[in-house]
């Protein structure tokens, strides 16, 4: 079983882009990338370049909502750009040390237990092991130092 890191739809990410409302009911923040930012796009799965437009919204990562459904900031490539395609690859833009990677249930759900802040070069790993269990349904890495979305993990073929 091979984890595949699935960036935001460019379907989301196209609602965002034509002023769309996020999840707390209001417009995008358009903002630019400053020296030293490191803004990381969960469309594109790389770092924005210095000077280049970006989107902030509160976005939901999750189809339904219950208690666990979290909304948060993400940051999006404001310009057209392509999306990064589903990958086995780590993506470029976790270039921190480590990352929270936590598993969830079919119904959306936390899975208690299986969150852990993971050294970066361990989050396949990670993943994998965790996609090996029948209770998870989908794992997030997230942000180990503000629990911000990152990018979604789903079980490969293989």
């Amino acid at each position: 079983m091979h984890p595949i890191f699935l960036p935001l739809s460019d379907a989301i990410v196209a609602h965002y882009r034509r002023g769309g409302l996020d999840s707390n009911g209001q417009p995008p923040e358009r903002r630019v990338v400053q020296p030293g930012d490191g803004v990381p796009c969960r469309h594109t799965l790389e770092r924005l370049p210095e000077g280049s437009a970006y989107l902030v919204v509160g976005h939901r990562p999750f189809e339904g909502l219950n208690p666990y459904t979290e909304t948060g900031p993400l940051f999006l490539a404001a310009d057209e750009v392509p999306g990064a395609a589903p990958s086995r690859s780590l993506p470029p833009f976790l270039t921190a040390p480590a990352y929270i990677v936590r598993g969830y249930s079919a119904d959306e759900r936390i899975v208690y237990g299986t969150g852990a802040v993971t050294p970066t070069d361990r989050i396949i790993e990670r993943c994998a092991d965790l996609l090996a269990r029948d209770d998870i349904a989908f794992v997030h890495v997230r942000s180990a130092s503000n629990n911000c979305y990152h990018v979604r993990v789903e079980r490969g073929d293989g």
